[in-house]
């Protein structure tokens, strides 16, 4: 295991396994914080916008502003000397403009890519649903045509947390640095 401390940012469609991994995978790291980007969209009491497969101009600049507080908290944490887990659904462009709104190096982007019938079970497994108007079918392929190959992408579905989880911690220093 690489303990040199990282940012590690920790993305994929709903149920992937993004919050269960980054939270083990952060309880495993010396000094370390799980940053839920959701938590930034949660805060908005009045006015938001959520994301849909056609969103308002307003959900989008909200989104967009998700993700720049979590890239400037994980920053912030970096400098503080901690090891960060951020993970939210970043995909597509969205992507590619988060990693250039982390600074802080090493940067690791680490991508939870299920089989799209991996991610149907666990949502019907969770006893919560996370598609309202989006489908398991749009969100996987919205990942896998229209996100760009940053980082290290697994495919979890054959595996545990645990086995997710031990995977990062022995390559994502190596394959997931983003220059």
């Amino acid at each position: 295991m690489n303990a040199e401390r990282a940012v590690i940012l920790l993305t994929g469609i709903q149920a992937a396994g993004k919050s269960t991994v980054a939270q083990r995978l952060a309880e495993r790291l010396p000094r370390s914080v799980h940053l839920r980007g959701d938590v930034f969209r949660r805060m908005v009491v009045n006015g938001r916008e959520e994301m849909t497969p056609d969103p308002s101009a307003e959900a989008v600049r909200q989104l967009r502003l998700r993700h720049r507080l979590t890239a400037t908290a994980a920053e912030d944490y970096f400098r503080a000397g901690f090891t960060v887990v951020a993970q939210d659904v970043i995909l597509g462009e969205h992507l590619a403009e988060t990693v250039r709104l982390i600074r802080a190096r090493p940067l690791l982007v680490v991508v939870l890519a299920p089989r799209p019938r991996v991610i149907a079970a666990r949502e019907a497994a969770r006893g919560k649903n996370a598609y309202d108007e989006w489908t398991v079918d749009l969100l996987d392929r919205t990942l896998r045509h229209d996100t760009p190959r940053l980082g290290l992408w697994l495919d979890t579905s054959e595996q545990t947390p645990d086995d997710t989880v031990a995977e990062v911690l022995a390559r994502a220093w190596t394959d997931a640095r983003i220059p």
